[in-house]
């Protein structure tokens, strides 16, 4: 009998929702959480009455507002949620780490129907701040542990932790911004087909390379763009899924290993990141194999991301990741490997890392309209979270 990984088969998803999503929406945080959920649960069949368990990612307490829409607190508020388990947090295995101790849940007869979701508004927040920065201090006006030996030579973006072992990958295995401009205009490419996307119009190599620097060797196109929306899943116990109207999609493995130092520069190899210890630990889970996915949604908060996720997940040999995307045709939406269909954070918006489980259920679903993949994937990779922040999941529809 096939090993139906660590939840046995009985952690499923039901139901996915998003709210609109936009630039400067003007609308708070938690009208978008609340529509999103919504939504969810209706997308599965279920009343808010059904649903006994929630949970989210950051939970409270980030510096900056426009970073988490609403907490659990606020949404079982709003709801009148009666929830038997709850759970949020910032320290976690990436963006879906609830995602994944919500299938725990279920698993263990805790809950028997779970919405998790992850919501955001930087970009009303940024603009109610004046456009000003979102502050980096922690409680007491003290730097985080990383900052204080970068935030001396102005290295206060993750856009400069990111270029740093970008630079290093490029040093060590002749990856080309040529094949890292590849991620950027796939993304553009697929959101010119997602009407909900954030930037629309073509993107050409020429485009890309012509683009101001960030922090090099990361471009404007190499960074995700800041919006406001909330997207939301629903995970159920198999059994208390009969008779809903989606067809379940089983949750096969998860991968929250993390073996070193949570640091963004402290690895024993610095051309590899968290996502490699969280993808370890998902193929440890499964009988299944990087040739059984037809379809990767991968993180892109940065492009250089993307790559390490490819890597990560084993759909190509360390350091040959250039080798693999150079053109964009593998990883196109009628490539071997499709990627970030609805156009990613790169172009469809930084939805922070739950946008990519959401899309993974609309194609799996055969929702995607124009965005769809020719053809309707079966197995789904799912890798989020970058640096010293990761989380994957592994889906199937058999």
């Amino acid at each position: 009998m096939a090993n139906r990984g660590p939840f046995d088969g009985k952690a499923v998803i039901t139901g996915a929702g998003k709210s609109q999503i936009g630039r400067r929406l003007g609308r708070t945080g938690l009208e978008l959480t609340v529509e999103a959920v919504l939504r969810a649960i209706a997308d599965a069949g279920l009343d808010i009455d059904d649903i006994d368990g929630i949970a989210s990612y950051p939970g409270p307490g980030v510096p900056d507002p426009g970073f988490s829409g609403a907490g659990i607190v606020d949404v079982r508020n709003a709801l009148g949620l009666r929830c038997r388990w709850y759970m949020s947090s910032l320290e976690t295995a990436g963006q879906i780490g609830p995602a994944i101790e919500a299938c725990m849940a279920v698993t263990l007869g805790l809950a028997n129907h779970v919405v998790v979701f992850r919501s955001v508004w930087e970009s009303t927040a940024a603009a109610q701040a004046g456009g000003g920065r979102a502050s980096v201090l922690f409680g007491g006006g003290k730097l985080p542990p990383h900052l204080e030996w970068v935030a001396p030579f102005g290295a206060l973006s993750a856009a400069n932790w990111l270029a740093m072992p970008a630079q290093r990958y490029m040093h060590e295995f002749g990856l080309t911004r040529e094949q890292l401009g590849a991620i950027a205009i796939n993304a553009r490419r697929n959101a010119a087909r997602n009407p909900d996307a954030i930037y629309r119009d073509p993107l050409t190599m020429d485009d890309y390379l012509g683009a101001r620097m960030i922090s090099e060797p990361l471009c404007l196109y190499d960074c995700d763009v800041p919006c406001d929306g909330a997207t939301a899943v629903v995970i159920s116990r198999r059994d208390a899924a009969k008779g809903l109207p989606r067809h379940p999609l089983t949750v096969e493995s998860v991968g929250p290993g993390m073996f070193e130092r949570a640091t963004w520069d402290q690895r024993a190899d610095l051309t590899t990141m968290a996502a490699h210890d969280s993808a370890a630990t998902l193929w440890q889970n499964t009988t299944l194999t990087p040739k059984d996915v037809d379809m990767a949604q991968i993180y892109d908060g940065f492009s250089f991301l993307t790559v390490m996720w490819l890597e990560a997940l084993g759909f190509c040999e360390h350091g040959r990741v250039g080798e693999f995307i150079e053109g964009g045709e593998r990883i196109a939406l009628d490539g071997e490997l499709p990627i970030n269909t609805s156009g990613g954070q790169l172009s469809g918006g930084r939805l922070h890392g739950m946008g990519f489980l959401h899309e993974a259920c609309v194609q799996m679903w055969g929702e995607g309209g124009e965005r769809q993949a020719p053809k309707i994937p079966e197995v789904v990779a799912v890798g989020v979270g970058g640096g010293p922040v990761a989380g994957s999941m592994l889906l199937s529809s058999r």
